[in-house]
């Protein structure tokens, strides 16, 4: 036991030397001897392996499916910037927010890679999950344990109970060429890029595939959920410098800065830069350093206000601007949407650009028939970034927002930046609505286009997503290109969406700012749409990732007697409005509960329990009937006497191990 021990422990050190530190304590044939000599002892005494054992990384059975786990600490997208000014303006919106006037900076070039969420209990790497939709991803534990540069154990003593950690996996470019080039040789088609390459490798049912791609990762997230070490992360620094001494790699880069001037000195100097690094980046992610000050910034529905992504400029290419015209969204928003000569960007051919709203028109200066400089905001999205005055036609005509809504002709108000329609009955925030609500996030109702949902409003079948539910196959099949057949299949559709969670529905309401990650929050911790409907904003905003703005708009949705009606109406179509019991989670030891006695001969009380816990089992303090194992170790007490009189099953160190690995 004691040599397998050190085995582990040595090994373990050697590696994290190696892959983290770029410093080799021991030369690879001496490695590899202790390695072997610590699989020889594991086969001999299987129930000795130590849960961070490096024999662990690799060999794993391939898996035969992904199971979906939801994420303890939610993980944002960053708001993206591309200007001093818009690093300015960030500056001025979160300076509102808070009492203090620090303005200090944590700077990490931004990777390109793909986002992870780490799981440690007791100290030992239990999950590894993929970011999914923020709220749920998918368990690739198996794969990510193949990442030498992920510790199975923290390398701190003692180890807090419980640390979230999160951070970006991601291939160097000599492995992604490599590949490539070894994928061109078998006729196979290429990875497009490192960040492609790096989520088709994190897909791979087979970890073995995995560890030969050589991913690497950089950690730049710390939650410490446990309040004895919660001082240890004060700051964003702090973070950086902890996670180190946890053993992850960290960005080598990070800067702390004092000003948005120092900010912009470290960014132009990486823009210039980026190329001559072994993996590819994209932009500067800037924290707030103090999380006290981002605290009190808090978050959007999508983004926490206390860190931003600097991307770097995007390719621009010039065009001519045809016409503008004006679009109405479900919430009434009016979108002037630029119409465009076609024109080649970034691999794809642009048409059409989005002008955001009518003080960006204004700022703009637009004029039909301007020429236009457009790029890609992010790399994916077209924007008109200026406008070519000199190039202006002397007959151009200037473009202004309409006074009226453009499909109901009802007069637009403003709010600050946003021209809205106001009327509940317009049919564009009628379709906009039910669009959304039959989108996939949502209700995911199929069958349900747009071209049928313009015809279902406009012949007053449909006046809110409620009446969907009434709607018979006959009504459908009187609808322009709507059979027999199609009319039955969208009435079993729109009818199967009612066994779509609570969740979903609060999602589909459309409530101004409710994304499916806020959606789903709110669904947690207000289990009723009754809960909600009465729930005060202080109650809204205490939920973590949750901000005054999301709250309010939550609040004044329910305070509508129009919204107040919809309910009911959905509470009458037998819609979900309440949150069922979670399923239980995925594992071998899938709804088992487990009480632990005694002192085990090889693994101390807190390595068995993260164990069992990253099996899917749960460990209970007290045997009761719902009990069915107890693991009893040396100088059992109380528990092993009441265990016997139940007829519990008892298991001893090794009969768990088996149990696990079986």
């Amino acid at each position: 036991m004691e040599r397998i021990k050190e085995l582990t422990q040595l090994l373990q050190k050697a590696c994290h030397a190696y892959y983290v530190l770029d410093q080799p304590i021991m030369e690879d044939e001496v490695y590899d001897r202790l390695y072997r000599e610590l699989q020889t002892l594991e086969a001999q005494y299987p129930h000795l392996i130590q849960p961070d054992s490096p024999t662990r990384r690799i060999g794993a059975k391939p898996a035969s499916q992904f199971t979906a786990v939801q994420h303890h600490v939610p993980l944002f997208s960053l708001e993206n910037a591309f200007t001093p000014e818009d690093m300015q303006a960030w500056q001025e919106r979160w300076l509102k927010l808070v009492d203090s006037p620090i303005t200090e900076y944590v700077t990490e070039l931004k990777m390109d890679g793909v986002a992870l969420a780490l799981t440690y209990e007791h100290g030992y790497l239990t999950r590894g999950a993929t970011r999914g939709d923020g709220v749920w991803g998918e368990d690739i534990t198996g794969n990510v344990r193949t990442i030498r540069t992920i510790p199975l154990r923290l390398m701190i003593d003692p180890c807090p109970r419980h640390v979230e950690v999160r951070g970006e996996a991601l291939m160097p470019w000599h492995i992604f060429h490599q590949i490539n080039s070894d994928r061109q040789s078998s006729d196979e088609p290429l990875f497009a890029n490192p960040r492609n390459a790096t989520a088709g490798t994190l897909r791979q049912l087979d970890p073995r595939i995995v560890a030969d791609r050589h991913l690497q990762f950089f950690a730049y997230t710390l939650h410490i959920l446990d309040e004895n070490f919660a001082h240890l992360s004060q700051t964003q620094a702090q973070d950086l410098q902890i996670l180190q001494q946890m053993g992850f790699k960290v960005e080598p880069h990070w800067q702390l800065c004092t000003s948005l001037q120092a900010v912009q000195a470290v960014y132009e100097h990486w823009q210039k830069m980026r190329h001559t690094l072994p993996y590819a980046t994209d932009g500067l992610v800037v924290k707030i350093n103090h999380k006290s000050i981002q605290q009190q910034a808090g978050f959007t529905q999508k983004f926490p206000r206390w860190a931003i992504a600097w991307k770097y400029p995007a390719l621009e290419v010039p065009t001519r601007l045809v016409q503008v015209t004006f679009q109405v969204g479900r919430t009434g928003a009016i979108t002037p949407v630029a119409e465009l000569e076609a024109v080649e960007l970034a691999g794809t051919t642009v048409t059409r650009a989005s002008l955001h709203n009518s003080d960006r028109l204004q700022e703009l200066d637009l004029h039909l028939g301007d020429t236009v400089v457009v790029r890609k905001a992010g790399e994916i999205i077209p924007e008109i970034v200026r406008v070519l005055p000199e190039l202006r036609p002397s007959t151009a005509v200037p473009v202004a927002m309409p006074a009226h809504c453009p499909e109901c002709h009802h007069p637009l108000v403003k709010e600050e930046a946003i021209t809205r329609c106001v009327n509940p009955q317009c049919p564009a925030i009628v379709c906009g609505s039910i669009l959304h609500w039959a989108s996939r996030p949502a209700m995911d109702i199929q069958g349900l286009g747009e071209k049928l949902v313009r015809q279902l409003v406009g012949q007053g079948l449909v006046t809110n997503v409620a009446d969907l539910y009434a709607l018979t196959a006959e009504q459908l099949q009187s609808l322009e290109r709507m059979g027999a057949k199609s009319a039955q299949k969208l009435v079993q559709a729109i009818a199967k969406s009612r066994t779509k969670p609570y969740s979903k529905v609060l999602y589909g309401l459309g409530i101004r700012h409710v994304g499916a990650t806020i959606a789903q929050l709110l669904a947690e911790h207000f289990p009723s749409i009754d809960q909600l409907a009465q729930a005060t904003p202080e109650a809204i905003t205490a939920i973590h990732g949750i901000g005054t703005e999301i709250a309010q708009s939550v609040v004044q949705w329910f305070a509508d007697p129009h919204h107040q009606q919809l309910v009911q109406a959905l509470a009458r179509q037998g819609l979900p409005l309440k949150a069922t019991t979670s399923s239980s989670p995925v594992g071998k030891l899938a709804g088992k509960t487990f009480v632990i006695t005694g002192t085990l001969p090889n693994l101390t009380r807190e390595a068995v329990k993260a164990l069992i816990e990253a099996a899917g089992g749960k460990v209970s303090e007290s045997v009761s009937s719902k009990t069915n194992y107890l693991v009893v170790g040396k100088d059992a007490g109380s528990k092993l006497a009441k265990a016997e009189k139940l007829g519990i099953a008892l298991l001893n160190e090794n009969d768990l191990m088996q149990l696990l690995q079986g």
